[in-house]
């Protein structure tokens, strides 16, 4: 084998960055123009319009979630059950909710009586509001740390409750995470309409983007005073994977460790305001397809930003701080990295070019 552990367990580490921005950013369309549908004041004929271009690639993107999650599981089984252990309520919401959407597409798209039309309605922006929503709650949870458990056994524990997982940190990350994908959505419905939706959605795009950038600045200036994670003993980048080996502190501003050590890293949130600036001036402008690309290199780098943040940890334990998880103490073994990073390997670009092609067939 070419990869040493540590460098195997990194590049994985990568990839799985890699399968979560590809999720954010095929369905961040789909559910960004979802949650906009009640302010879009569309005519039924331009809904259908809509319904008839996203139709066709919502299931399709479904399968980055679920490539994510199976990354996840066979890259780092601890955390995988970690997180749904923790995370129970909000993922199955959240499921449902990006499960049930592709249905709402092809069922409006069949029925004609306007009060059904209407329940439709309802349903999609239902379907993109919650997602949106609850990947936030669960990064903002992430970074305040999850209140598990890890026994000697690596039994876990989740000892917090439903409610809990709404703190105000975590639901300011979940407001951020709605408006970035309507600013995103908004963009996206400007390349594609014209006259009044087109100015609709320009002035939507507008909104939403002031919004996501305020937010994300308020995140941001929290971040510096919320309690991070530090592993206080020797990391052992090749070592056998045991979370229990470490002691882990936790102190203000611990979040911006990575940032001080390695000061390019600033050049990630940084490009996240830059390129959302730019993508509301160049909408504001009339360049709707280069104010897409802004948009899109927007969400790459808020979705770098909080792995940055996070680095090494995964998942995080407030409660039992030593039983945090890293990318280092809770991967799988080196075989079975090597084989996921093979298999990834090709599903990826794979991946990457069909959902590429089925956007640039649709009209």
């Amino acid at each position: 084998m070419l990869l040493d552990y540590e460098m195997l367990r990194l590049i994985c580490w990568g990839v799985l960055g890699l399968f979560v921005i590809g999720f954010v950013l095929s369905s961040g369309i789909e559910i960004g123009v979802s949650l906009l549908l009640p302010f879009l004041h569309a005519s039924e004929v331009q809904r259908a319009e809509l319904v008839a271009r996203l139709a066709p690639t919502s299931a399709g993107n479904q399968v980055w979630l679920l490539v994510t999650i199976g990354v996840l599981f066979v890259g780092w089984p601890t955390v995988y059950a970690a997180t749904f252990a923790s995370f129970q309520p909000l993922l199955l919401l959240m499921v449902l909710s990006l499960f049930v959407r592709p249905l709402g597409w092809y069922f409006r798209a069949s029925v004609t009586r306007e009060d059904s039309l209407k329940k439709w309605d309802k349903a999609l922006f239902i379907c993109g509001l919650l997602p949106a929503a609850l990947l936030g709650v669960m990064a903002g949870n992430l970074l305040k740390g999850v209140p598990f458990h890890l026994a000697s056994d690596m039994h876990i524990a989740f000892l917090g409750s439903f409610s809990g997982l709404f703190s105000p940190f975590a639901s300011l990350v979940g407001a951020t995470c709605v408006a970035l994908l309507a600013v995103h959505g908004a963009i996206y419905l400007q390349t594609h309409s014209q006259d009044e939706l087109y100015q609709r959605s320009k002035a939507l795009a507008m909104s939403s983007g002031l919004a996501f950038l305020v937010l994300f600045a308020l995140a941001g200036g929290w971040i510096t005073h919320l309690e991070g994670y530090h592993v206080s003993t020797e990391i052992m980048p090749n070592g056998v994977s045991n979370p229990l080996t470490k002691f882990v502190k936790r102190g203000d501003g611990l979040w911006l460790d990575n940032y001080e050590h390695e000061p390019a890293l600033w050049a990630l949130p940084a490009l996240a305001f830059v390129c959302g600036i730019a993508a509301l001036v160049l909408s504001r402008l009339d360049r709707a397809h280069w104010a897409l690309l802004a948009s899109a290199v927007m969400v790459v780098m808020v979705i770098l930003t909080m792995g940055v943040s996070l680095f090494p940890f995964l998942a995080p334990s407030n409660i039992s701080l030593n039983s945090s998880l890293t990318i280092w103490d809770a991967s799988a073994s080196l075989t079975t990295l090597s084989a996921l990073l093979c298999l990834t390997g090709v599903m990826l670009p794979l991946m990457a070019i069909a959902t590429r092609g089925l956007y640039k067939m649709l009209p």
